[in-house]
């Protein structure tokens, strides 16, 4: 899709070389051309939607408006997200600052007050752009960065005031896992030093309001992927090492074999009941006691179709 990059906003000087995520590409997004993500300068946004599959301090009854931007710096072979995740595919929309604020305006409006940013680690300066142009309007929505953790703590550093609640993965500690999973082999040193960093700005603790919704702090999320039980509990243990047991832990069961990986030898089947159980019990045994474990079932409901108005 053709951008006129003359047209654009006051996307920030750093996508003119552009080192804002792990990939370290240093192409000048600004004058169209592409790095490892395959994103330009502009707002590259697949959907703009309320969506209540996230935690429930963070959706409500609500729901949460979701920011789900196109493409993304990983490439996980197994992506529920596939759609639009995939930097292959093709970019369905580039919108303008304007259109990206009134879509979300028109959610706000609803009574919903928590906005997240759905894989934005590759476009971060455009987040900002965004979260300036809400606040300009009178908007003090809860701000949510939902990410993959293949982050750099630089970049979040600038989000120390502006983002109110990180909502990291933290999907492998094992370099051969990674790479073969998501094209990433540097991915568990750089996840758990990006989670250090939201850790560091703020804590363990996760900050409630009268009606049980989140207002500030860190969740943690991890998926736990079929015959990779042994591998989840090692990563549960370096978070209790490194990080706190304090922490608030999401432990998805949601797992399904998406199309890509509908025939791969590990990645092909359902994740089992014993192998998510075995995880929990871990959890629980390490010292986690804040956050949540899914109802195994859930692979059912988390299937989202983009090519739908309303993917979820």
């Amino acid at each position: 899709m053709t951008v006129n990059y003359d047209e654009l906003t006051n996307i920030h000087s750093e996508l003119g070389e552009c080192s804002i995520c792990p990939r370290n590409c240093r192409v000048n997004r600004l004058a169209g051309e592409l790095g490892y993500c395959k994103t330009g300068a502009g707002f590259y946004i697949s959907s703009i939607c309320i969506h209540k599959g996230e935690e429930p301090v963070i959706c409500g009854t609500q729901g949460i408006c979701n920011i789900f931007f196109s493409h993304c710096n990983l490439q996980c072979i197994y992506c529920q997200n596939y759609q639009i995740s995939c930097n292959k595919n093709p970019v369905n929309q580039v919108l303008s600052l304007d259109e990206v604020i009134n879509q979300i305006i028109l959610i706000l409006k609803t009574g919903i007050n928590s906005v997240g940013f759905v894989t934005p680690s590759h476009v971060a300066p455009q987040v900002k752009e965004i979260i300036f142009a809400i606040k300009k309007k009178g908007y003090k929505p809860v701000f949510v960065w939902n990410s993959n953790g293949y982050d750099k703590p630089e970049t979040l550093r600038c989000f120390e005031t502006l983002i109110d609640i990180y909502l990291p993965d933290f999907k492998y500690v094992d370099a051969e896992i990674s790479r073969q999973f998501s094209d990433a082999k540097d991915y568990p040193q750089v996840a758990l030093k990006a989670i250090k960093e939201m850790y560091f700005q703020k804590g363990s603790k996760l900050f409630l309001d009268d009606n049980g919704m989140a207002q500030r702090g860190l969740i943690i999320r991890h998926l736990v992927l079929p015959g990779k039980a042994e591998a989840s509990i090692k990563l549960l243990k370096i978070i209790a090492e490194e990080i706190s047991t304090k922490v608030t832990i999401s432990l998805m069961s949601q797992y399904y074999p998406a199309k890509n990986v509908k025939n791969h030898p590990v990645l092909g089947r359902q994740l089992l009941k014993e192998e998510y159980m075995q995880v929990t019990k871990a959890m629980y045994k390490i010292g986690f006691t804040n956050g949540w474990i899914q109802d195994y079932q859930s692979y059912s409901n988390y299937r989202p179709d983009f090519e739908k108005e309303h993917p979820f």
